[in-house]
């Protein structure tokens, strides 16, 4: 493997970031929950906003590259409403909406 286990997940962290054009200064928001080595050439990277039971699950290959088919998972649809959001900063919480609301 070419990769650390900590460059895959600052790659899969840098790729949600720029595939929902959030700005470094929200990096802190988001977390690493697990970052697991599957065979010999790529990590599954599971990331989350602090706090939240949202997680995207990311493909980061050897070659540092991540698949741009992403997971993302939620408990909660968008149809529930988002009251739970209201302490994040607008953009982090319009990615949960958007991201909540395509599932």
């Amino acid at each position: 493997m070419l990769l650390t286990t900590n460059e895959a997940q600052q790659i899969a962290l840098e790729f949600i970031l720029n595939e929902w054009n959030i700005a470094s200064e929200y990096k802190d928001w988001f977390t690493v929950i697990d970052c697991r080595l599957v065979g010999q050439s790529w990590y599954i990277v599971e990331l989350a906003v602090s706090g939240f039971p949202d997680r995207w699950y990311l493909q980061v290959y050897d070659t540092a590259e991540c698949d741009p088919n992403y997971t993302f998972i939620s408990p909660i649809r968008g149809c529930e409403g988002y009251t739970d959001l209201t302490n994040l900063p607008e953009l982090v919480a319009e990615v949960l909406v958007c991201e909540r609301n395509t599932r």
